[in-house]
């Protein structure tokens, strides 16, 4: 049995979740967290095998989760579920512990197997995922500008595309205004950029904003 705990701040989509796991035998839903301090309780209190992870939940979420429940329980599977699109976090949540990365529009098809196939030691990734994370290990091969930032670099350069601004991000990461542009000022160096208006050009192009931003 694959015991499983999911982690979402949404009810109606936990509740999807659960429907679809429940369909198959020899998966088991033995938790859930509806925000990041809920999924490291669980992390920390249950005996479970996978944790579904929304990228994007209130209080401690992505990357700095991530990383976070690796370090308290490096042998957990850690399969993400995410709204965003591949190019925008897998790499980085690959790399940072997940085994696995499923886009919530693919989830009803590929859920299952993904789950099955992390819990076994695998990772889930797409070709492209695949691809990108065997370029980043070989010599020579020059990276997107982004793709050279910081997690925290790229948190903030997401953040300043979708229209926030320092005060939100500030606000947003718990983190001082003066951090926040320090970090704005890192990343626009990084990628060769002066302004704002170039960041989301930049981002356009690559596809790194979420659909319902303009």
């Amino acid at each position: 049995m694959i015991r499983i705990v999911i982690a979402d701040d949404h009810t109606i989509v936990r509740e999807g979740l659960k429907q679809l796991l429940l369909a198959t035998p020899d998966l088991s839903v033995v938790g859930e967290a509806r925000d990041g301090f809920e999924a490291m309780q669980r992390v920390r209190e249950l005996d479970f095998d996978v944790l579904l992870l929304d990228m994007s939940m209130p209080g401690k979420s992505g990357i700095e989760l991530i990383k976070q429940i690796k370090a308290d329980k490096p042998k957990l599977r850690v399969l993400i579920l995410s709204m965003h699109e591949e190019q925008q976090y897998a790499i980085r949540a690959i790399k940072s512990g997940a085994s696995g990365y499923l886009t919530k529009e693919s989830a009803s098809a590929q859920l299952v197997s993904a789950i099955h196939k992390v819990a076994s030691g695998g990772a889930f990734v797409s070709p492209q995922v695949a691809e990108q994370l065997a370029l980043g290990v070989m010599p020579h091969i020059e990276s997107l500008p982004h793709t050279t930032l910081s997690d925290r670099e790229y948190e903030v350069f997401r953040a300043l595309v979708s229209g926030k601004t320092v005060s939100d991000i500030a606000a947003q990461l718990n983190l001082s205004v003066k951090t926040v542009s320090t970090h704005k000022a890192r990343l626009l160096e990084k990628m060769g950029m002066t302004n704002h208006t170039e960041l989301v050009r930049y981002a356009l192009a690559h596809r790194l904003l979420d659909p319902d931003v303009n």
